[in-house]
């Protein structure tokens, strides 16, 4: 054995889900300070399998995580696959199981029963309490590109579907799509983001102005605006309306069924970016299944014109698969290369802590 840490990353399973937890150039800078670093063959991933190769790493064949040795780290994005047998190693993933989500239980008792930790990507904090690394902005960017382009179809099609939404090859192609579905309907969307100072909202924000959508048509919500407590009668006056935050607390919601039945509505479109449909405490409890990229929108029950649609997607970035992923991944990638000394880095001790305690909570 060679005593390098092993860094394995898997293939992600999610169907459509094109990002990567690494990239050739965060592979080679781990490759560069002596960890080992082996990658799972992808088809869908955004990243050539040849890209690995050229830098270095060992490829591997498609889902073969399950059988590597215990002490190798287990890196990935997405959820893994439902199943019941007992996780064994250490897994660095998006594990959405410490929110009293639904199923959570079923998902987290699998790595104690195997004697496996998650290090949850999304509880990974700076010393500020701050995501060390995040899809957020990524997430509000693609998110607000596809609540356009639905309202803009609504305009020219309101009696048609929504189809199947395809992941572009860069920022500029997207761009270039949406300024031209805007001009097909003949208007501007006025469109209202809560959470516009975070991340995510500010994804959402700079979509819509490099869109070319006015400013004076871009409400931008946070904190101050919402302090008072929904539902908001500016949303159901608002074409679109995109949610951004990050739900921490139960709050009242910024929607409900009395709200949308106001005459002077006009929402034909929310994106809920946050995306906690299984949450009991989801503030827009107006819908109740995610959506995704074949079938990107919901209907809301809602009385009279304009039919509602809900874009509830909970792997947005994917839209921007490349540039997504690089992003994360050099954001993540300082805390990546403390997983050799990770009984001690503060990072990794504190999202193990986590993990202990949210193990603790488990139905005994």
């Amino acid at each position: 054995m060679s005593g390098k840490t092993i860094i394995h990353l898997r293939g992600e399973s999610k169907p459509l889900e094109h990002r990567s937890a690494l990239t050739p150039t965060t592979a080679k800078a781990l490759l560069d300070a002596g960890y080992e670093v082996r990658v799972e063959r992808s088809k869908q991933r955004i990243f050539d399998d040849e890209e690995f190769k050229k830098v270095g790493c060992t490829l591997l064949p498609e889902g073969c995580w399950t059988e590597a040795p215990e002490d190798h780290i287990i890196l990935g994005l997405k959820e893994l696959p439902e199943d019941t047998f007992p996780l064994k190693h250490t897994h660095v993933q998006f594990a959405h199981c410490y929110k009293n989500q639904g199923g959570w239980a079923n998902v987290l008792s699998r790595f104690p029963a195997g004697n496996g930790t998650l290090y949850d990507l999304e509880f990974l904090q700076d010393e500020n309490g701050r995501r060390v690394a995040a899809f957020g902005y990524h997430a509000g960017f693609a998110g607000a590109a596809l609540g356009v382009e639905v309202w803009a179809h609504q305009q020219v099609n309101p009696d048609k579907e929504f189809g199947v939404v395809s992941p572009y090859p860069n920022e500029g192609a997207l761009i270039a799509h949406i300024k031209e579905v805007i001009a097909k309907s003949g208007c501007q969307p006025k469109v209202l983001v809560i959470g516009a100072l975070g991340r995510c909202g500010r994804g959402a924000v700079d979509l819509c102005l490099k869109a070319g959508i006015d400013d004076s048509n871009i409400s931008k919500w946070d904190m101050a605006e919402t302090a008072k407590g929904g539902p908001f009668m500016e949303i159901i006056e608002s074409d679109i309306f995109v949610n951004c935050i990050y739900l921490s607390q139960p709050i009242p919601p910024f929607v409900d069924a009395k709200s949308l039945a106001s005459p002077s509505r006009k929402l034909s479109v929310v994106v809920d970016v946050s995306c906690d449909t299984t949450n009991p405490h989801n503030p827009i409890p107006i819908y109740s299944v995610n959506t995704t990229f074949d079938k990107p929108t919901v209907p809301a029950d809602v009385t009279g014109e304009p039919k509602l649609s809900v874009i509830s997607i909970d792997h947005l970035p994917t839209l921007l698969p490349r540039e997504a992923s690089e992003a994360f991944s050099t954001d993540l990638l300082p805390s990546l290369l403390q997983l050799k000394d990770r009984q001690t880095s503060r990072v990794w001790k504190e999202a193990k802590d986590l993990f202990d305690e949210k193990v603790a909570t488990l139905p005994k």
